[in-house]
């Protein structure tokens, strides 16, 4: 079976529209289906319903292949990820169904750039299909694609992934970050561009809540780094008692202070030619800000109680749970020093409960940790595997404490099943539940005088709207995605409505 494959483009909806359809305005579909020999068009469509259907129509009018229209969810027509996912769906779904009846035909001219992009990879990675474009000027015609991704990326198959950040310019994920295990979109925007700075020695800052993640995503910076083999030093800075931070950090000289019975030379002497990872930066006080900035600065450290200083060679990696910008414009850390660390910013780490898919990913791979290290400590250890139930307890778990939590968990679970699996009832005891503030639980405020059942669904509603905001990346139609709504606009009265009751930022 001949299939082509394509887009709606613009073009293509604009035939529609036409007085008089002609070779120069009929659209890049109906000029494939006309001049060629297809049984089958399967036809993507991000457009809405309406529009879609009368092209539908008007199309089927037009050739005697079957016409199959498959409804599409993108952000932006140009955003590479959501193309190169619908698009794979729907040709994986296709081949699926057809086998090795069918020939696929991708069509490069219909629809965006972007698109254009994405045919051109699933053609050379994934799925073996014949390239066309179409011009009023050339008609229809084969497109010479002069080179071969096979030739870079040699070998077995490639990952979404890898086939994304091809196609959007970006470095092939390093294997240093395959400890991360992730499949959410947030985390891989995060992963692609530690990717990036990795190649350099910018200080890097990295904020999200406790848990989070943050050291191992430093360590995979530096792993993947020229500097993998050269020392990477860890430091909490909240835990380390004011009076001692200072000749930690930059070194002391025997007999600098009572106590000082050697000389120390300080953890920024020791991740010479390395990395230095500050975790809790926002933990320090005032003093040592004006210190650590200027060892930045000068790319010099001398001790407390030397007189001279000592050249270094440092990349700092700094991590907080605070919000650093606000810190600064409370005035309760610096912002000098904020800048000069605000080189190469990550986006926030996002907390396990806004990772949607990772969590299941997480679950497994850590579990298969604990039993390997549970296994090694006692010969008698049986590894355990998860029930229906457990598992269930687990993935709607909201984990405060994120992955960390999740590592304890488990490994609580594990260590007080009594059989080969966790049953749900070990996994619901395994769980820390730690008591609810008060007016915390929407579910249980007091009904009576001042209860107000409409003002409470707007809060909700409200609360939401401003969450698939700032998860949507300020896109409406992706904010209206991730809330499960048919259409933005639906989302755009309610984001209105969010504003006029100041629940929500002003546009920017």
């Amino acid at each position: 079976m001949r299939v082509l494959v394509s887009w709606i483009g613009k073009k293509d909806l604009q035939a529609v529209r036409e007085a008089e359809v002609g070779p120069h305005n009929r659209g890049p579909n109906a000029a494939a289906l006309e001049d060629g020999d297809f049984d089958l068009a399967v036809l993507l469509s991000d457009w809405d319903a309406e529009r879609t259907r009368g092209y539908e129509a008007w199309l089927a009018g037009r050739t005697n292949a079957q016409i199959r229209v498959e409804p599409c969810s993108l952000r932006s027509p140009i955003a590479m990820d959501a193309i190169y996912r619908e698009a794979s769906r729907v040709v994986t779904a296709l081949l699926d169904e057809l086998g090795s009846e069918a020939e696929l035909t991708f069509h490069l001219s219909a629809g965006t750039p972007a698109m254009a992009s994405v045919w051109i990879l699933l053609a050379k990675c994934e799925h073996p299909a014949r390239l066309i474009q179409s011009s009023w000027e050339s008609g229809v015609e084969e497109a010479d694609v002069p080179f071969d991704f096979d030739a870079v990326y040699v070998g077995s198959r490639q990952s979404d992934d890898d086939l994304l950040r091809l196609a959007s310019g970006l470095p092939r994920r390093h294997p240093a970050f395959d400890e991360l295990i992730h499949e959410c979109a947030a985390m891989k925007e995060i992963v692609a561009r530690a990717t990036i700075l990795a190649g350099s020695s910018v200080p890097v800052l990295i904020e999200g809540e406790s848990g989070t993640g943050k050291e191992v995503l430093a360590r995979c910076i530096h792993r993947a780094s020229k500097r993998a083999e050269r020392p990477f030093i860890a430091v909490n800075c909240g835990a380390l008692p004011e009076s001692v931070v200072e000749s930690e950090l930059f070194g002391h000289k025997k007999g600098a202070f009572s106590g000082a019975i050697a000389d120390h030379p300080g953890l920024f002497r020791k991740a010479h030619g390395g990395t230095l990872f500050l975790d809790e930066l926002g933990e320090l006080e005032p003093d040592v800000q004006v210190r650590l900035l200027r060892v930045l600065q000068e790319r010099r450290v001398r001790g407390v109680g030397e007189t001279v200083e000592v050249p270094i060679d440092v990349r700092v990696v700094a991590a907080t749970n605070r919000h650093l910008a606000e810190e600064v414009r409370a005035g309760r850390f610096r912002e000098d020093l904020f800048f000069r660390l605000a080189v190469g910013v990550l986006p926030t780490l996002p907390p396990l409960r806004e990772r949607g898919p990772d969590v299941k990913l997480l679950i497994e791979s850590i579990l298969a940790g604990v039993n390997e290290r549970l296994g090694e400590e006692g010969e008698e250890f049986t590894p355990k595997s998860l029930r229906v139930g457990a598992r269930r307890v687990f993935e709607r778990y909201e984990w405060p404490g994120n992955v960390r939590e999740l590592q304890n968990t488990l490994t609580r679970a594990v260590l007080w099943s009594h059989g080969d699996a966790i049953t749900q009832a070990e996994a619901e005891a395994a769980l820390l539940t730690l008591p609810k503030r008060s007016g915390d639980d929407i579910l249980s405020r007091p009904l009576g005088e001042g209860f107000d059942i409409a003002e409470l669904i707007e809060e909700v509603r409200d609360h939401y709207v401003a969450r698939a905001w700032d998860e949507g990346r300020e896109i409406q139609a992706e904010a209206a995605r991730l809330l499960g709504l048919d259409h933005y606009q639906t989302y755009s009265n309610w984001l209105r409505r969010a504003r006029g009751r100041g629940r929500l930022p002003k546009r920017r």
